[in-house]
């Protein structure tokens, strides 16, 4: 039996969630450990060094770039996105504001560090809390009110704990979701079968579910093909993130992903 009757490319393009923003099947992402302002990727590969790496992607056929504030990540985003259309580019990032205050200056912030004038997807990051709507009202409001003006184009949030999710699956406001998923569990919000049926629920509602951890936050790089099946196979994925650290590493995720995508 295989995983898929049609095979996946990692440069396929997908229409994510209601706003139906079209971006590569993986992203590129820049913190697969990040944390305090830098991730693995920044240390190892400096500024330029990711900025080239994401240029590599970009001409391999990926267009989606995963940054976040608590990664550091966007002077390396402005130096990929040097010279590239921008509207060929779809850009993520991540907040951790609270209040509507924080949020209008974090609005204005990452717009100047990616030297961009909107952000394709901003996401609430790191939600903890089962009321985390209630608590980040303030924040939501703000970019309920950016994304009218166009400079936000699909919000939502990434979630690290179960209730998290299950909040994120029935709240209206949110339209994507950045989901912990890979077959061992491994850094992820519950048992990979509990996540599957509240990404299925949030998939019902309409909304885009981009996997992450797919590789278990670097714990489970020795089974790229199994962790690549797996999430190949979930109905409820329209997308995924993994970060890279080298052109030959990258690579060798696009030329795997088809392969993954239809083994049985």
């Amino acid at each position: 039996m295989f995983a898929n009757p049609v095979k996946k490319l990692a440069t396929d393009r997908i229409e994510l969630g209601p706003k139906k923003v079209v971006l590569s099947r993986l992203a590129m992402g820049s913190g697969t450990n990040g944390v305090g302002g830098s991730s693995n990727q920044t240390r190892k590969l400096g500024v330029q060094g990711l900025a080239d790496l994401f240029r590599a992607g970009y001409d391999t056929g990926l267009n989606f770039f995963d940054a976040a504030d608590q990664y550091g990540t966007h002077p390396h985003v402005r130096a990929a996105l040097k010279g590239l259309p921008r509207e060929k580019v779809t850009l993520l990032s991540k907040t951790r504001a609270s209040t509507a205050a924080e949020m209008r200056a974090d609005l204005d912030r990452f717009r100047r560090e990616l030297n961009t004038d909107y952000i394709d997807i901003l996401l609430l990051h790191c939600m903890l809390d089962k009321d985390w709507n209630e608590k980040k009202r303030g924040a939501m409001d703000v970019i309920s009110e950016a994304q009218e003006k166009g400079i936000i184009r699909t919000k939502g949030t990434s979630c690290h704990t179960l209730e998290a999710l299950k909040t994120a699956a029935v709240e209206p406001w949110v339209e994507v979701d950045l989901a912990r998923i890979n077959p061992a569990g491994v850094a992820m919000d519950a048992k990979p079968e509990v996540v599957i049926g509240v990404l299925r629920e949030m998939k019902a509602a309409g909304k885009g579910i981009i996997g992450m951890k797919i590789f278990g936050a670097g714990k489970l790089r020795g089974k790229p093909d199994e962790c690549l099946q797996f999430a190949l196979g979930l109905d409820c994925v329209d997308a995924f993130t993994i970060g890279s650290e080298s052109r030959a590493e990258m690579e060798d995720l696009v030329n795997k992903i088809p392969a993954a995508s239809v083994r049985g």
